[in-house]
C-alpha cells in the first residue's frame, strides 16, 4: 500500500453514516472514509455473522471489541480479540465470522 500525500485530518466515526452489508448470516455495519486510494473503515459485525464470500483484498485489521475468526482458503484459522491485529496482502483468500459480534478498524 502506498499512501499518497494528503493533509492531516481527524475522523469522528460517530458522524459517518453506516452502510449495512448482509452476510450469509448476520450483518456488518461499515462506516467508511476514503483518502485517495485508501479506504479506512470502522466495521461492526452482528453476533452470528458469517461472511457470504471469500475476500482476496489485502487489509490491515485491528480488533477493538468482541472476537472474530478468520479462515484462510488453506484451512488455517486465526482468532482476533481486542488489541490483536492481522495483516494480509492481496490474493490471500480469507473469510470471517463471529459468534459474539466484533468491532474492527480496517485499512485497505
Amino acid at each position: 500500500m502506498k499512501i499518497a500525500q494528503f493533509p492531516l485530518s481527524t475522523t469522528d466515526w460517530s458522524q459517518i453514516a453506516p452502510s449495512e452489508h448482509p452476510g450469509e448470516t448476520g450483518f456488518a455495519l461499515w462506516r467508511t472514509h476514503t483518502f485517495g486510494d485508501i479506504r479506512v473503515r470502522m466495521v461492526e459485525y452482528s453476533p452470528g455473522y458469517e461472511a457470504d464470500h471469500w475476500c482476496s483484498k489485502g487489509h490491515v485489521v485491528l480488533c477493538l471489541e468482541g472476537e472474530l475468526e478468520t479462515r484462510l482458503s488453506d484451512g488455517r484459522r486465526f482468532a482476533l480479540r481486542p488489541g490483536l491485529s492481522y495483516h494480509v496482502g492481496d490474493g490471500e483468500p480469507h473469510r470471517s465470522s463471529t459468534r459474539t459480534g466484533a468491532k474492527l478498524f480496517i485499512v485497505d
